[in-house]
């Protein structure tokens, strides 16, 4: 039972729901099982203190349990404002774990919650959006000597260290989770997919068959949505900055055009690129009655909000996560989970047995952290290769799926250059 008062949840009364839940997702997650067994026997985090900047969800509380299992000591906050199960973090307290996260939290109380996860004078750094680490970087850089290394596991937290490792100012090493194989080819690709068409069609209720869905970027996160819009009869209009996805994205068989244009036909809007004002004011005065904006990266920042709210006359929330902006001129816009990440806003984010291979490779580079400590400078690391494919080994095995393997004449026919037609 809860033995600590560093935390900050809704109601410790919804714990028995959250523990099931957990116990649920933890059935689809094989891989952290196998892992925490692991963790169990050899303790290889132990005494190790963890400040975790994540979303407060049924799998990321089956990872703390596996790295409490370790030896860690793990404190929790939230990385988005809506992206907290109270359930969840109410069982995580009872189970010991601190959390400090609540669904709906305001600005203020956000960074306060992360303020007090920096108290816990980490050693180790999670982090979903980097957050945690900006932060820390910025008012709390006296903890800096303390720290071994740190993880990120989104797109948009990884731009920001790397350009914070570009000017000189990053601290200490991190790794990036996010660039994994068995991260973005199928986090980011069926869970960002599935989970974004799931928490617009929670939040309103849409038939996606014959809508024209306009896609805002086509990397690994825009790709995984467009398949699963398109498999429900979705007409889906891809819009990017970058020529090569936009070539691949026409070659896959969407349509390609620019936003302004796209603003006159599109229904559904949905934002995937981890950059600013990606539907401005200009693209909002050209949509049509009706039109649905969601965001699926990781920061409230794709849609200007400010801008919508300039050009109307009046807003009311009609659906939970459903706000209705009635325009000047009569038109209706309706923002989704106020232009957070959707997909945990309105929803309950990706399927727990795709965040079984990211959240191995959490578990796993944690543990790589500590064994390295004191030999990586700071600087943004890719997984490590040995890693990244142990993850793929763990989940085929998992799927009751076996591969060939290289015999050794092509073993040493891959490794020479000698033999030729």
């Amino acid at each position: 039972m809860t033995m600590m008062k560093n935390y900050n949840i809704k109601d410790p009364s919804l714990a028995k729901e959250g523990k099931l839940r957990i116990d649920w997702a933890g059935k689809e997650m094989p891989v952290v099982k196998l892992i925490k067994e692991r963790f169990g026997r050899e303790k290889p985090l132990a005494g190790i203190r963890i400040s975790a900047c994540l979303h407060i969800t049924t799998e990321t509380a089956n990872l703390a349990l596996a790295l409490k299992e370790g030896g860690a000591e793990v404190v929790l906050c939230a990385s988005n404002p809506l992206s907290t199960q109270d359930d969840v973090a109410a069982a995580l307290v009872d189970y010991g774990i601190p959390v400090n996260a609540i669904k709906g939290e305001d600005n203020e109380t956000y960074y306060r919650h992360i303020i007090t996860a920096l108290k816990h004078k980490p050693q180790i750094t999670m982090d979903d959006g980097a957050d945690l680490v900006s932060t820390l970087h910025k008012d709390y850089t006296k903890l800096v000597a303390d720290v071994i290394g740190g993880t990120e596991e989104t797109t948009t937290g990884v731009i920001r260290l790397r350009n914070m490792a570009k000017a000189g100012k990053l601290l200490y090493p991190i790794i990036a989770v996010n660039d994994a194989q068995t991260k973005r080819f199928f986090d980011n690709r069926y869970g960002t997919g599935q989970s974004t068409v799931d928490g617009i069609t929670r939040a309103t209720n849409i038939l996606w068959a014959g809508r024209k869905v306009v896609i805002c970027g086509y990397g690994w996160c825009g790709k995984g949505i467009a398949k699963r819009a398109q498999g429900l009869g979705a007409h889906v209009i891809i819009t990017e900055v970058q020529p090569i996805p936009a070539l691949e994205a026409a070659m896959d068989g969407y349509q390609v055009m620019p936003l302004l244009k796209a603003c006159e036909v599109g229904e559904v809007f949905i934002t995937t690129t981890g950059d600013t004002n990606v539907i401005d004011k200009a693209h909002i005065m050209k949509m049509k009655d009706g039109a649905i904006l969601a965001n699926s990266g990781h920061f409230n920042v794709e849609i200007n909000i400010p801008a919508l709210e300039s050009l109307a006359k009046s807003k009311k929330r009609i659906r939970p996560f459903v706000d209705e902006y009635t325009l000047r001129d009569g038109r209706r816009i309706y923002l989704l989970g106020e232009g957070r990440l959707v997909n945990l806003a309105a929803a309950e984010g990706h399927p727990a047995s795709v965040m079984d291979m990211s959240f191995a490779n959490q578990a796993l580079c944690l543990e790589y952290l500590t064994k390295m400590k004191g030999k990586l400078k700071p600087a943004v690391y890719p997984v490590p290769e040995e890693i990244d494919q142990e993850v793929g080994r763990l989940k085929l095995a998992s799927m009751n799926i076996t591969i060939d393997s290289l015999t050794r004449k092509q073993k040493k026919y891959l490794e020479s250059w000698e033999e030729g037609t």
